[in-house]
């Protein structure tokens, strides 16, 4: 590849985010950064830091049109995605088609978080997120990952607000 993929998280599909906690923090000593409800997809995130630096997303759907709960509903709990950071995206995709590998769903539309991905079928069984973006994701977040549990911290771009701030 033109530019070196970095490695920024797995995914894993869960139904209960409140219960795949008390497994990765409370017993396997993660870390919490950050997470919060993405309206527009109807699912909640926490994002996870476990020694020495591997992040982990766990994804719970939050309404039955989710896509993540079709998922779950079809395959079950487990290993959803991973994501590879590269610095121009924009060089990767051609890369990637070139190769063979076909690319969907791709949106360069936000300079913040420009992705696409390679499907389980081309990817060797992984959904891959290949992404390019320019802020830090490993900023923790100022709220308490009760409240994400609780759904009261969603998402707004790039950004975790508190739901009592929304107007």
């Amino acid at each position: 590849m033109s530019n070196p993929a970095t490695f920024d998280h797995v995914a894993i599909a869960v139904r209960s985010i409140r219960k795949a906690v008390r497994l990765f923090v409370d017993v396997l000593g993660a870390e919490y950064v950050a997470g919060g409800d993405d309206e527009r997809l109807h699912i909640r995130t926490v994002q996870l830091k476990l020694p020495p630096g591997v992040k982990i997303e766990l994804m719970e759907p939050i309404g039955e049109d989710s896509y993540l709960a079709r998922f779950i509903e079809k395959h079950g709990e487990g290993f959803h995605h991973t994501t590879l950071f590269f610095e121009n995206i924009e060089e990767v995709i051609p890369e990637l088609e070139e190769k063979g590998f076909h690319v969907v769903d791709t949106d360069l539309s936000d300079p913040s978080w420009r992705e696409t991905f390679v499907r389980p079928s081309v990817g060797f069984g992984t959904l891959l997120q290949i992404v390019d973006t320019n802020h830090d994701w490993m900023t923790k977040s100022p709220y308490p990952i009760e409240d994400v549990i609780d759904g009261k911290i969603i998402w707004r771009g790039n950004d975790l607000i508190h739901r009592d701030e929304v107007e």
